[in-house]
Protein backbone atom coordinates (compact mmCIF):
# COMPACT_ATOMS: atom_id res chain seq x y z
CA UNK A 1 0.00 0.00 0.00
CA UNK A 2 1.61 3.36 -1.55
CA UNK A 3 2.01 5.56 2.18
CA UNK A 4 1.43 8.78 1.55
CA UNK A 5 2.53 10.06 4.94
CA UNK A 6 4.87 8.60 7.32
CA UNK A 7 3.78 9.73 10.38
CA UNK A 8 0.08 9.17 10.44
CA UNK A 9 0.25 5.32 8.09
CA UNK A 10 -2.08 7.38 5.86
CA UNK A 11 -2.35 4.92 2.65
CA UNK A 12 -3.80 5.54 -0.79
CA UNK A 13 -4.78 2.53 -2.87
CA UNK A 14 -6.73 2.27 -6.37
CA UNK A 15 -9.30 -0.69 -5.52
CA UNK A 16 -11.19 -0.44 -8.46
CA UNK A 17 -10.79 1.41 -11.89
CA UNK A 18 -10.46 5.03 -10.69
CA UNK A 19 -11.25 4.38 -7.27
CA UNK A 20 -8.95 4.83 -4.33
CA UNK A 21 -9.22 3.91 -0.85
CA UNK A 22 -7.57 6.57 1.37
CA UNK A 23 -7.36 5.11 4.87
CA UNK A 24 -5.94 6.60 8.28
CA UNK A 25 -5.04 4.16 10.47
CA UNK A 26 -5.78 4.94 14.47
CA UNK A 27 -3.35 3.15 17.14
CA UNK A 28 -4.70 0.92 19.55
CA UNK A 29 -6.52 2.84 22.56
CA UNK A 30 -8.27 2.69 25.78
CA UNK A 31 -11.36 3.78 24.05
CA UNK A 32 -10.44 1.52 20.95
CA UNK A 33 -8.17 -1.63 22.51
CA UNK A 34 -7.75 -3.01 19.15
CA UNK A 35 -7.17 0.37 16.98
CA UNK A 36 -9.26 1.87 14.08
CA UNK A 37 -9.18 2.45 10.57
CA UNK A 38 -11.42 5.67 8.56
CA UNK A 39 -11.41 5.09 5.26
CA UNK A 40 -12.27 7.99 2.21
CA UNK A 41 -13.18 6.75 -1.11
CA UNK A 42 -11.92 9.30 -4.34
CA UNK A 43 -13.78 8.66 -7.60
CA UNK A 44 -11.37 10.27 -9.88
CA UNK A 45 -13.20 11.21 -13.13
CA UNK A 46 -14.38 14.18 -15.10
CA UNK A 47 -16.00 15.37 -12.24
CA UNK A 48 -13.81 13.92 -9.43
CA UNK A 49 -15.98 12.48 -6.52
CA UNK A 50 -14.59 12.36 -2.55
CA UNK A 51 -17.09 9.82 -0.24
CA UNK A 52 -17.00 11.12 3.00
CA UNK A 53 -14.64 13.68 4.34
CA UNK A 54 -13.13 11.91 7.21
CA UNK A 55 -12.87 14.08 11.07
CA UNK A 56 -12.17 17.74 10.36
CA UNK A 57 -8.85 16.79 12.33
CA UNK A 58 -7.69 14.39 9.12
CA UNK A 59 -8.76 16.69 6.55
CA UNK A 60 -5.01 17.68 6.24
CA UNK A 61 -4.33 13.67 5.82
CA UNK A 62 -6.87 13.20 3.57
CA UNK A 63 -6.20 16.37 1.38
CA UNK A 64 -2.93 15.28 1.07
CA UNK A 65 -3.71 11.57 -0.01
CA UNK A 66 -6.03 13.13 -3.24
CA UNK A 67 -3.24 15.57 -3.53
CA UNK A 68 -0.92 12.56 -4.68
CA UNK A 69 -3.77 11.39 -7.33
CA UNK A 70 -5.39 14.78 -8.85
CA UNK A 71 -5.51 18.64 -7.82
CA UNK A 72 -7.95 18.93 -5.18
CA UNK A 73 -9.65 22.07 -6.77
CA UNK A 74 -11.30 20.18 -9.39
CA UNK A 75 -13.19 18.33 -7.10
CA UNK A 76 -17.20 18.17 -7.79
CA UNK A 77 -18.71 16.45 -5.37
CA UNK A 78 -17.92 15.74 -1.69
CA UNK A 79 -20.57 12.87 -0.61
CA UNK A 80 -21.16 10.87 2.69
CA UNK A 81 -23.42 8.08 3.85
CA UNK A 82 -25.09 9.86 6.84
CA UNK A 83 -24.23 13.06 9.30
CA UNK A 84 -21.58 12.39 11.49
CA UNK A 85 -18.63 13.50 12.36
CA UNK A 86 -16.11 10.45 10.39
CA UNK A 87 -18.59 11.12 7.44
CA UNK A 88 -19.07 14.88 6.68
CA UNK A 89 -16.64 16.43 10.02
CA UNK A 90 -14.51 17.88 7.21
CA UNK A 91 -16.91 19.29 4.50
CA UNK A 92 -16.79 22.97 5.01
CA UNK A 93 -12.71 22.55 5.15
CA UNK A 94 -12.71 20.42 1.09
CA UNK A 95 -15.75 23.25 0.36
CA UNK A 96 -12.83 25.99 0.64
CA UNK A 97 -10.32 24.57 -0.85
CA UNK A 98 -12.88 22.93 -3.82
CA UNK A 99 -14.50 26.33 -5.29
CA UNK A 100 -16.76 23.94 -7.49
CA UNK A 101 -17.56 21.26 -5.58
CA UNK A 102 -20.91 20.56 -4.09
CA UNK A 103 -22.35 18.38 -1.34
CA UNK A 104 -23.80 15.36 -2.21
CA UNK A 105 -26.08 13.85 0.31
CA UNK A 106 -29.77 12.44 0.86
CA UNK A 107 -32.46 14.72 0.28
CA UNK A 108 -33.40 14.14 3.38
CA UNK A 109 -29.76 15.33 5.05
CA UNK A 110 -29.96 18.37 2.64
CA UNK A 111 -33.15 19.24 4.21
CA UNK A 112 -32.76 18.16 7.71
CA UNK A 113 -29.10 18.80 8.38
CA UNK A 114 -26.45 19.84 5.05
CA UNK A 115 -29.04 22.99 4.00
CA UNK A 116 -28.22 24.50 6.99
CA UNK A 117 -24.49 23.43 8.33
CA UNK A 118 -22.46 23.02 5.08
CA UNK A 119 -20.96 26.38 3.76
CA UNK A 120 -22.18 25.75 0.32
CA UNK A 121 -26.19 24.45 -1.22
CA UNK A 122 -26.11 20.61 -0.98
CA UNK A 123 -26.93 18.34 -3.89
CA UNK A 124 -29.90 16.61 -2.36
CA UNK A 125 -30.26 12.84 -3.90
CA UNK A 126 -33.82 11.04 -3.88
CA UNK A 127 -33.70 7.02 -3.85
CA UNK A 128 -33.01 5.80 -7.01
CA UNK A 129 -31.24 8.91 -8.44
CA UNK A 130 -27.74 8.46 -11.12
CA UNK A 131 -25.07 11.18 -11.36
CA UNK A 132 -23.03 10.71 -13.88
CA UNK A 133 -19.53 11.58 -13.73
CA UNK A 134 -18.07 10.43 -17.26
CA UNK A 135 -16.99 7.02 -17.21
CA UNK A 136 -17.86 6.50 -14.03
CA UNK A 137 -21.72 6.63 -12.73
CA UNK A 138 -23.11 6.43 -8.89
CA UNK A 139 -26.74 5.83 -7.86
CA UNK A 140 -28.06 6.64 -4.57
CA UNK A 141 -29.49 3.91 -2.52
CA UNK A 142 -31.87 5.25 0.49
CA UNK A 143 -31.67 3.26 3.48
CA UNK A 144 -32.87 4.77 6.54
CA UNK A 145 -31.66 3.49 9.87
CA UNK A 146 -29.23 1.35 7.66
CA UNK A 147 -27.03 0.76 9.96
CA UNK A 148 -28.12 4.17 11.52
CA UNK A 149 -29.87 7.70 10.90
CA UNK A 150 -32.62 8.87 9.37
CA UNK A 151 -30.96 10.12 6.40
CA UNK A 152 -28.59 7.22 6.00
CA UNK A 153 -28.25 5.89 2.40
CA UNK A 154 -25.27 4.50 0.08
CA UNK A 155 -24.17 5.28 -3.10
CA UNK A 156 -23.50 2.68 -5.68
CA UNK A 157 -20.86 3.05 -8.74
CA UNK A 158 -22.40 0.90 -11.80
CA UNK A 159 -19.84 0.51 -14.13
CA UNK A 160 -17.33 -1.20 -11.52
CA UNK A 161 -20.01 -2.21 -9.38
CA UNK A 162 -18.77 -1.10 -6.21
CA UNK A 163 -21.20 -0.06 -3.09
CA UNK A 164 -19.29 2.73 -0.74
CA UNK A 165 -21.16 0.81 1.93
CA UNK A 166 -20.31 3.21 5.02
CA UNK A 167 -20.77 1.41 8.49
CA UNK A 168 -21.82 -1.57 7.29
CA UNK A 169 -19.33 -4.40 7.75
CA UNK A 170 -17.34 -2.56 10.01
CA UNK A 171 -14.10 -4.19 11.09
CA UNK A 172 -12.21 -3.24 14.49
CA UNK A 173 -7.86 -2.89 13.90
CA UNK A 174 -5.31 -0.62 12.54
CA UNK A 175 -4.03 -2.77 9.57
CA UNK A 176 -6.06 -4.39 6.65
CA UNK A 177 -5.25 -4.36 3.85
CA UNK A 178 -7.09 -1.99 0.71
CA UNK A 179 -8.97 -4.60 -0.26
CA UNK A 180 -9.40 -8.82 0.08
CA UNK A 181 -11.37 -11.84 -0.90
CA UNK A 182 -11.59 -13.17 2.65
CA UNK A 183 -14.00 -13.46 5.44
CA UNK A 184 -15.37 -10.20 6.86
CA UNK A 185 -18.58 -10.70 7.93
CA UNK A 186 -17.49 -12.53 11.15
CA UNK A 187 -15.27 -9.43 11.76
CA UNK A 188 -17.51 -7.12 11.40
CA UNK A 189 -20.11 -8.69 13.35
CA UNK A 190 -17.88 -9.00 16.44
CA UNK A 191 -17.65 -4.86 15.92
CA UNK A 192 -21.42 -4.88 15.77
CA UNK A 193 -21.60 -7.21 18.66
CA UNK A 194 -19.55 -4.56 21.07
CA UNK A 195 -20.28 -1.61 19.96
CA UNK A 196 -24.36 -2.25 19.22
CA UNK A 197 -24.11 0.25 16.57
CA UNK A 198 -26.87 -0.65 14.27
CA UNK A 199 -30.44 0.90 15.16
CA UNK A 200 -32.35 -2.38 14.12
CA UNK A 201 -34.88 -0.70 12.10
CA UNK A 202 -37.93 -3.13 11.32
CA UNK A 203 -37.61 -2.12 7.55
CA UNK A 204 -33.69 -4.30 8.06
CA UNK A 205 -35.06 -7.29 5.08
CA UNK A 206 -36.41 -4.86 2.55
CA UNK A 207 -33.53 -2.88 2.95
CA UNK A 208 -30.41 -5.51 2.81
CA UNK A 209 -32.92 -6.87 -0.50
CA UNK A 210 -32.70 -3.40 -2.29
CA UNK A 211 -28.79 -3.10 -1.47
CA UNK A 212 -28.48 -6.63 -2.79
CA UNK A 213 -30.56 -5.94 -5.77
CA UNK A 214 -27.35 -4.09 -7.48
CA UNK A 215 -25.10 -6.86 -7.43
CA UNK A 216 -22.04 -5.15 -6.05
CA UNK A 217 -18.66 -6.95 -6.73
CA UNK A 218 -16.61 -4.52 -4.07
CA UNK A 219 -18.17 -3.17 -0.86
CA UNK A 220 -16.34 -0.26 -0.37
CA UNK A 221 -16.60 -0.28 3.90
CA UNK A 222 -15.51 2.90 5.73
CA UNK A 223 -13.85 0.88 8.71
CA UNK A 224 -11.04 -1.58 7.77
CA UNK A 225 -10.34 -3.83 4.52
CA UNK A 226 -12.08 -3.31 1.16
CA UNK A 227 -14.10 -6.70 -0.13
CA UNK A 228 -14.33 -8.38 -3.30
CA UNK A 229 -16.79 -11.24 -4.53
CA UNK A 230 -20.28 -11.79 -4.67
CA UNK A 231 -21.76 -8.97 -2.55
CA UNK A 232 -25.13 -9.66 -2.97
CA UNK A 233 -24.52 -13.03 -1.09
CA UNK A 234 -23.09 -11.33 1.93
CA UNK A 235 -25.22 -8.91 2.37
CA UNK A 236 -27.97 -11.57 2.22
CA UNK A 237 -25.99 -13.46 4.82
CA UNK A 238 -25.46 -9.99 6.75
CA UNK A 239 -29.40 -9.45 6.78
CA UNK A 240 -29.65 -13.36 8.10
CA UNK A 241 -27.72 -12.35 10.86
CA UNK A 242 -29.85 -9.09 11.43
CA UNK A 243 -32.67 -11.17 11.41
CA UNK A 244 -32.02 -13.47 14.26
Amino acid sequence: MPVINQESGTTIDEIADGIYRISTPVPPSDGLPPGFTFNQYLIVDDKPLLYHTGPRQMFPLTLEAIASVMPVNSLRYVGFSHVESDECGALNNFLAVAPHAEPLCSDIAAMVSIGDIADRAPRGMADGETIELGRHSVTWIATPHLPHAWECGHLFERQTRTLFCGDLFTQMGAEHPAITEYDILESSEQARAALDYYSHTKNCSALIDKLAAVEPMILACMHGASWRGDGAALLQVLGQRLDA
